[in-house]
């Protein structure tokens, strides 16, 4: 069965409370809203991952919140902190033990933009994709391999959208 990655970078965060540890920054209000478009955007693709596999901050956590409504059988979230501001090693590492054909992972720039470059065989035609801005959401093709297997170079990027393109 083929594989697919939705890789989503997390919408746009708060940065009202100073004193707030960067791990525990909620989303802003524009950022609520792009997780609900993004989630509008995902199932009107047919984008369904059978796994999500998402840093435990909380606005990557939100943006699953937000997300996750408008998917059909949406699944809880499996938190893992080894995303928090991880790099591409570390976020291929945590894709190789995933198991269902559709993945969806939420991370953090600046390691998920590098994930994502590294991922495709040649970038998607959006001028977007290099700085992989909030809410930057890609959707990759593996065909028919092993998660375990995955490597970089090996996807064919299937689609990219940010939340702004959704904005009517």
């Amino acid at each position: 069965m083929t594989k697919r990655l939705i890789l989503i970078r997390h919408a746009k965060s708060a940065w009202d409370d100073p004193l707030l540890p960067d791990h525990d920054r909620p989303l802003n209000p524009r950022g609520e809203g792009a997780a609900r478009d993004l989630g509008q955007w995902l199932a009107s693709r047919g984008y369904v991952p059978g796994e999500v596999l998402c840093s435990d901050a909380l606005r990557t956590r939100a943006t699953w919140e937000g997300i996750a409504p408008f998917l059909p059988d949406a699944p809880e979230p499996t938190l893992k902190p080894a995303l928090y501001h991880a790099g591409a090693d570390v976020m291929l590492a945590v894709l190789r033990h995933a198991t269902a054909d559709t993945v969806c992972l939420l991370g953090h720039n600046p390691g998920i933009a590098e994930f994502a470059h590294r991922l495709v065989k040649h970038p998607p035609l959006s001028p977007d994709f290099q700085k992989y801005p909030t809410g930057a959401t890609l959707v990759a093709d593996f065909g028919d391999i092993d998660w375990a297997d995955a490597g970089y170079g090996m996807a064919e990027p299937a689609d990219f959208i940010v939340p702004r393109e959704l904005v009517t």
